[in-house]
Order: structure tokens, then C-alpha cells, then sequence
């Protein structure tokens, strides 16, 4: 069932949760072209295209799936990619270190900093080592209200995504995430995670240090 989350000025933002893993895919569509970027196809075909149906009322123009992006190369966040592409023709991006992890042939390699338009709103790719090498977060700046950070599974309430107890790569992550998102964009910002609810950066700002000292 679509879960309604943000509409501003130029973008609807829409998500569904699907599989037995609650994976979150995110739905962004341009009011005034159409133009669509859809985070994560986890899983559930027939759950993405009633999505997309759905998003049909969010836009002047009729609605068209752009881009196909992908958070970090874990299997449960691409099962339905493939066919996804099949049905749409969409195009396709991913960390550049992630996409030889893919499942599809991904057109788009992303680095830090790559800022992509979709319409009339742009996207920006944030690079956040350690859950994977190549993950990314896509943040969505809203220019009438806070942005969206829509960060895989490199930041969850409560602490950052899995590094399998590796402490490099627990420093690593923590380190991007303290950097490149906490330091970057205020408290108001909205975080989306992989799986499970959202959050705020304010929220979890003060556990920052905490979550260091634990080493998870």
C-alpha cells in the first residue's frame, strides 16, 4: 500500500514497503514535467507498477520512470530490478563501485557529489563507505522546506547500517555518514531509510559519540 510522505512545491514523494524484509522503495515525481527517480526496486514487481499507477495523480503531465536508482548492491534492495527495467525502459545508477554488483548493466556510475535533474528537481549522490563500497545515499533538496535524505542502508534510526563487525569499516561509515550528512545538512533534515521508519538528522545527532563508543 503506498505510505504518502512529503509534497512540496516541485516533487511528490511516495513509498511502499514490500517483502518479508520491509524494504522501502522511494517514488520521486516532478509535479510539472512527470519525470520520475525511483529508489531501490527491492522486490515485488506488481507492487512497483501499482505504485507507479498510483502516481499518476502527481503530476500535470503523465508520468514517466527516468531513472532506476540504487542504494548499495545488497540482494534484497535489487530483486525486482531486472524486470522492472524490462517493463519500463528506465535507465539506471548506481555507486560506482557497487554497479558491476548489479543485476542489470547500470548506465549510471555514481561519485560523491554527482548531482543529477530529473525534471524540475535535482538529486544528489552522497558516497558512504562501509556498509558496501559503493553505497550511496540520494538526497533531494526541497527548496521550501527540509531535505530528504533517502540513505539505504547506511543510516537507520538509532545507528548505522551493518559493516559485519568490521571496525574499519564501521570507522568508515560513521565517519562518512558524521561528514558528509550530519555535517552537511541540519536538524530538520529528513532521513529515509532502507528498511523501517524515518527519522530526522536532529534525532540522532546526540548519539552520534554513543553509537562511536559501542562500535555499531
Amino acid at each position: 500500500m503506498d505510505s504518502f510522505i512529503h509534497s512540496s512545491r516541485d516533487v511528490t514523494i511516495r513509498s511502499i514497503s514490500v517483502s518479508e524484509m520491509n524494504n522501502n522503495v522511494y517514488l520521486l515525481t516532478s509535479k510539472s514535467t512527470g519525470a520520475q527517480l525511483l529508489i531501490d526496486a527491492a522486490d515485488d514487481l506488481p507492487a512497483i507498477q501499482q505504485l507507479l499507477e498510483d502516481s499518476a495523480a502527481d503530476a500535470a503531465a503523465s508520468p514517466k520512470l527516468a531513472r532506476i536508482a540504487t542504494t548499495h548492491q545488497h540482494w534484497d534492495h535489487v530483486r525486482a530490478l531486472a524486470e522492472l527495467v524490462e517493463v519500463t525502459g528506465a535507465t539506471t545508477s548506481a555507486g560506482a563501485d557497487d554497479a558491476d554488483a548489479l543485476p542489470v548493466p547500470v548506465d549510471v556510475r555514481l561519485g560523491h557529489g554527482d548531482v543529477e535533474q530529473f525534471g524540475d528537481f535535482e538529486i544528489t549522490a552522497v558516497h558512504l563507505r562501509g556498509n558496501t563500497p559503493g553505497s550511496i545515499a540520494f538526497v533531494y533538496q526541497d527548496p521550501d522546506g527540509p531535505a530528504h535524505i533517502f540513505s539505504g542502508d547506511s543510516l537507520f534510526p538509532g545507528g548505522v547500517g551493518n559493516t559485519q563487525n568490521d571496525p574499519s569499516r564501521f570507522t568508515s561509515l560513521l565517519n562518512d555518514v558524521s561528514e558528509r550528512l550530519f555535517d552537511a545538512y541540519p536538524d530538520e533534515t529528513l532521513v529515509h531509510p532502507g528498511h523501517g521508519l524515518p527519522t530526522t538528522l536532529g534525532a540522532e545527532r546526540p548519539h552520534l559519540e554513543e553509537w562511536r563508543a559501542r562500535g555499531w
